[in-house]
């Protein structure tokens, strides 16, 4: 029998004695679990750490095949290149995520584009200042806002003391919404709210006698909408929320 063939039986004999590595095989089997659960919002969260705990096995693993004690290099290297993948995806998604969830808690915000604040300048560089530094928090009646999600809003005109049905005051405002996106946008009354000389914010009341109530739509690109909303009592000044989740908003009125 011929040299080589003699040590062809041999390896492949003392390939068929080696056992897999299990290593390797729970490597791949927790960087595939972790790869499942990536775009998970959450949940992917313990996907990183599955992800993290693959690859160290997929090493182990690598390492202990390549000293040929066990067989399975190939497994463990695919475990580790999945676990690399599912890490990756995990870090890009949740950055997607929280990008997502802070343009929706702090809602839309003003732009340069907001000249109706904006005091003429000379040079270009002077008006992007003015607009930036603008104070969206105190504006008066008549004065619009251009917001980055295409809207501009505007409180048009307040009505005080204003009798209900029971007797009780409630004061009206008349608001303006304006779609200068590409994009439908929503309107909604409760958009709106408005605070008392106590600083006490409050959403819309029922009045009996309101007239073009604003209610709640959706408007089409280039379209305008006007409505009405009413509030209980003296106002002091009048909020914009472009989400209901926003806890604060930097977009006010002062209307007494």
């Amino acid at each position: 029998m011929r040299p080589h063939i003699i040590k062809g039986v041999f390896m492949d004999h003392k390939e068929k004695g080696q056992s897999q590595s299990v290593i390797a095989i729970v490597g791949l089997v927790l960087a595939i679990i972790a790869l499942l659960v990536s775009f998970v919002p959450i949940v992917n969260n313990g996907a990183f750490v599955l992800g993290l705990v693959g690859a160290v096995f997929a090493i182990v693993g690598i390492v202990q095949t390549g000293k040929g004690k066990r067989r399975g290099r190939g497994t463990a290297v695919a475990g580790l290149i999945v676990a690399i993948l599912s890490l990756v995806i995990v870090l890009v998604t949740q950055s997607m995520y929280s990008a997502a969830i802070d343009s929706v808690t702090n809602g839309a915000q003003p732009t340069d584009a907001s000249s109706s604040l904006a005091a003429p300048a000379a040079s270009t560089d002077a008006a992007s200042s003015s607009a930036s530094s603008a104070d969206y928090s105190n504006m008066a009646p008549g004065q619009s806002v251009d917001l980055d999600n295409g809207l501009s809003v505007s409180v048009d005109k307040v009505e005080a003391g204003l009798s209900n049905y029971d007797g009780s005051k409630v004061t009206q405002v008349t608001v303006t919404y304006k779609n200068n996106g590409s994009s439908n946008a929503s309107f909604n009354a409760f958009d709106w709210k408005a605070s008392d000389a106590n600083g006490a914010q409050r959403d819309e009341t029922y009045y009996a006698s309101q007239e073009n109530a604003l209610n709640s739509g959706t408007l089409s690109a280039g379209g305008t909408v006007t409505g009405t909303i009413a509030f209980e009592g003296d106002i002091t000044k009048v909020y914009y929320y472009s989400s209901i989740v926003q806890s604060d908003s930097n977009i006010a009125w002062a209307v007494s």
